[in-house]
């Protein structure tokens, strides 16, 4: 593989999504990464089954899929009809085995990078959350300054609120 073929883990973890508590890679970037079509890459998933138990990769529900094209904004007249396929990491290394193409096989072992770099990132994270309860508990209510500190971290650490208002039009809208 070239240097310029070559993908940084970044951005293969920006692809990484959490859906139902498992990080995953929808088949349409991993296809991507691959080299290959999505359809080639679901067919080859539904031509091999039995390789890819629940644990591996799963379809998404319909609420699932509604929830990821209005946080990816897909239009609605275009772009795919039905739910992806969701694929853990060991579910990528399995697609990579049934595409038995050379660019899957070498894209894999990046995929791979990219999620091990996230699980260590976020063990770091629950890592950090542990210690910073230790040392509530032992400065307790008697220091107030470090009470701070640790309550700013927390909410340095914690996702910001989605309280963005709902854009377009529904049902309700419609009377």
């Amino acid at each position: 593989m070239s240097k310029q073929d070559r993908v940084p883990a970044e951005y293969i973890a920006r692809r990484i999504l959490s859906i139902r508590g498992v990080n995953v890679i929808i088949d349409a970037d991993l296809a991507d990464l691959y080299g290959v079509e999505t359809r080639t890459l679901n067919q080859a998933v539904r031509r091999n089954a039995d390789r890819f138990p629940e644990d591996f990769a799963f379809r998404l529900s319909i609420e699932e899929f509604a929830d990821l094209r209005s946080q990816t904004v897909i239009s609605s007249w275009g772009g795919r009809r039905t739910p992806p396929y969701a694929f853990t990491e060991h579910g990528a290394i399995m697609a990579a085995n049934v595409l038995r193409s050379e660019r899957a096989i070498e894209m894999s072992v990046f995929v791979v990078r990219a999620f091990v770099r996230l699980r260590g990132l976020l063990s770091s994270q629950v890592e950090m959350l542990r210690k910073l309860e230790e040392l509530e508990e032992r400065v307790g209510a008697h220091d107030e300054a470090i009470q701070s500190i640790v309550s700013a971290i927390r909410q340095l650490m914690s996702p910001p609120p989605d309280d963005r208002p709902e854009i377009g039009f529904t049902a309700e809208d419609e009377t």
